[in-house]
């Protein structure tokens, strides 16, 4: 009989996310290391090693398993689907991921193979966004000849700045009501 050694404990792979995340947000790719990792983690820098080969690794799975992405949503109604859209942005820059997400915005394409990967997420979250404008066209919830570029700058964007300008102290409250903050903006844009 082959002992296969004790199974992976999941709480301390969702430390390891949780730390390699935060060190990555703070830090940056230049201060991320895998000892700083698992000293954040409270785990042996072994385990880490054990798991994964190179922080490349360890910081894609992290990101890939933690933070949230934006996907393609179908409530029945535009506006329903935007609010989802908002909703899931609000959750990536007003979470407790939200520094990464920042940090990966700005770094991912000087990250070995982290900006392939990041790369490939993003056009699939632009083709996510886009096909949800296009089903809205086709119900004619909006004109043919309605900008999707226009309307999700707007709507991505504005979730994004509201995110990104709510003070500190404040960041907890929006993160716990990104759905109720999401559909105020919808509905402002919408009575427009």
């Amino acid at each position: 009989m082959v002992s296969t050694g004790r199974p992976r404990d999941p709480e301390v792979d969702r430390r390891i996310a949780r730390a390699a995340l935060d060190l990555f947000g703070d830090a940056g790719w230049a201060g991320f290391a895998m000892e700083t990792v698992a000293r954040r983690a409270g785990v042996g820098k072994a385990s880490l090693y054990l798991r994964w080969n190179s922080k490349e690794a360890l910081l894609t799975d992290a990101l890939t398993g933690s933070l949230p992405h934006v996907s393609d949503v179908d409530t029945g109604t535009l506006h329903g689907d935007l609010v989802e859209l908002a909703t899931q942005i609000l959750d990536v820059y007003a979470g407790p991921s939200s520094r990464a997400a920042l940090r990966l915005q700005l770094e991912a394409a000087k990250i070995p193979g982290i900006a392939e990967h990041y790369a490939a997420t993003r056009e699939a979250q632009i083709q996510a966004a886009r096909g949800i404008v296009q089903r809205g066209i086709a119900r004619g919830e909006l004109p043919a000849a309605t900008s999707v570029t226009l309307l999700l700058n707007t709507v991505i964007g504005g979730a994004m700045m509201h995110a990104l300008t709510t003070p500190p102290e404040k960041r907890a409250a929006l993160a716990a009501e990104t759905g109720v903050q999401a559909r105020r903006l919808v509905d402002f844009l919408w009575s427009r």
